[in-house]
């Protein structure tokens, strides 16, 4: 039996267990009490009332609708409440017993944690009195004998056993079931997460936040589209073994995903060592702020391949690698597409292609713009015309231009400073540099340049 079944069915077997010792005391002091000739009336249907009242709401209890289960224990605790109204008023109101069984129906309403029950309840015991006076001859006594006030006082505690018993075992069931409930939570959340690393975080994020269906569809709109790949990186494929080929590209491929995450593009896809970006989709902040964001990213990526090289060229890398990189803003199909048991999100139409064109086109280092991406950024990127393209696809010649870096870093002194010669390069971004590591670098960078005068000075 599982976890859930226990906690499911346990509850009717316990409050069996429970209702059927309240039952009995209430016969037992009815019994003691008729001997005693304290009370008069029907005892014969009382106590067959008492016989079958345990077996008649465990029954009820096993076989209540599931769409109500909500309203079970209410419903079962209202009956009590009125058999219990008509006990106190049988035994004509003693008072040892009636406060007993007064206690152990509010104990058990009060369980419900409702105020609306316990007033429901209170209620059904009012009724209960009532029945029992109409029915039977209303004289009250107050003073009841020693044993019967110590009968129904051992009948109290054996309730009260019973049910911290009850509480204790559902308290265990109900901790073991949450435990395998938090371990299967944690098991989907670590496989949802290995599940995230395949998509781009973005289109995980709507789908797990459920504002993104998962079916095929899709839908028109305006996107800024970018391609890079490492110019150089086939002939390098060529000198190196294949699992440091893989270490340098998951390096970079790590880097520029960095970066792209950083201004916010989703991933399309890896192909070899090319990058196929997308902006606008699923969030867009508009044309122009989504083509200026992926321009700024193409930047920083491109500056970022300084960090690289340098990286690769202590590890033995001597092929000097470049990025190239197009970008294109305009109209895409973007959307789920494949079948209904294996999707691609991802984006298709002629702008695409046109990104695709100018990553070819570009030469290393270069980061190539359509005429519409460049018309949205011109007032924020140094551009420079580079004439026109053919572009395979295309009937007409295609205007492209050089995105070369942002305005106020060309308005002001700019802060890199680079340099690469055969057995020497020197990349340095002054802004980037603590203040307590400006003295040393001053320093390394003297020593080096007292170094090379004097190699100069020995050769002349």
């Amino acid at each position: 039996m599982t976890n859930t079944s226990q906690v499911s069915k346990a509850p009717s077997v316990y409050e069996f267990i429970s209702r059927t010792i309240g039952i009995i005391a209430a016969a037992i002091t009815i019994v003691l009490g008729d001997d005693l000739h304290l009370w008069s009336g029907s005892i014969e249907i009382l106590l067959g009332i008492c016989a079958s009242y345990p077996i008649i709401t465990l029954v009820i209890s096993l076989n209540f609708p599931a769409k109500f289960h909500h309203l079970r224990r209410p419903a079962l605790i209202f009956c009590d409440a009125l058999l219990v109204g008509y006990f106190i008023s049988y035994v004509q109101f003693a008072l040892i017993p009636s406060v007993i069984f007064l206690v152990m129906v509010n104990t058990s309403v009060m369980s419900l944690g409702s105020i609306k029950a316990w007033l429901a309840c209170m209620s059904a015991l009012l009724m209960g009195v009532l029945l029992g006076i109409s029915l039977d001859e209303f004289n009250p006594s107050f003073e009841t004998p020693f044993i019967i006030n110590i009968t129904a006082i051992i009948s109290m505690a054996a309730h009260f056993a019973v049910t911290s018993f009850y509480t204790g075992r559902q308290n265990r069931l109900l901790s073991q079931l949450h435990e395998k409930l938090q371990n299967e939570q944690a098991k989907h959340q670590n496989l949802s997460l290995k599940v995230a690393k395949y998509i781009s975080p973005q289109i995980w994020e709507s789908i797990f936040s459920g504002n993104r269906e998962v079916k095929l569809e899709t839908q028109r709109k305006k996107l800024v589209v970018f391609f890079s790949d490492i110019k150089g990186f086939t002939a390098l494929s060529e000198q190196l073994e294949s699992e440091d080929l893989t270490a340098i590209l998951n390096n970079y491929l790590t880097e520029m995903t960095n970066i792209a995450l950083k201004y916010g593009g989703t991933i399309d896809k890896y192909i070899g060592d090319s990058i196929m970006v997308f902006f606008g989709d699923p969030k867009t902040q508009g044309a122009k702020k989504d083509t200026l964001a992926c321009v700024s990213m193409a930047i920083e990526m491109r500056k970022h391949m300084k960090v690289l090289r340098q990286q690769w060229r202590q590890q033995g890398v001597k092929t000097p690698l470049e990025i190239r990189m197009g970008i294109n803003t305009g109209y895409c199909t973007v959307g789920n597409f494949g079948t209904e048991s294996r999707m691609d999100y991802t984006i298709i139409g002629r702008e695409v292609n046109m990104a695709s064109r100018l990553e070819s086109a570009a030469d290393a280092g270069e980061i190539l713009l359509s005429q519409e991406s460049y018309a949205l950024i011109q007032d924020k990127i140094i551009c420079r015309e580079k004439g026109s393209i053919s572009a395979k696809g295309f009937s007409r010649p295609v205007p492209v231009y050089e995105a070369v870096d942002f305005r106020h870093n060309l308005a002001a002194k700019s802060s890199f400073i680079e340099h690469e010669l055969p057995g020497f390069s020197m990349y340095m971004d002054t802004n980037r540099i603590n203040n307590y590591d400006r003295e040393k670098i001053a320093k390394a960078l003297e020593a080096a340049a007292i170094k090379m005068k004097d190699q100069v000075k020995m050769q002349g």
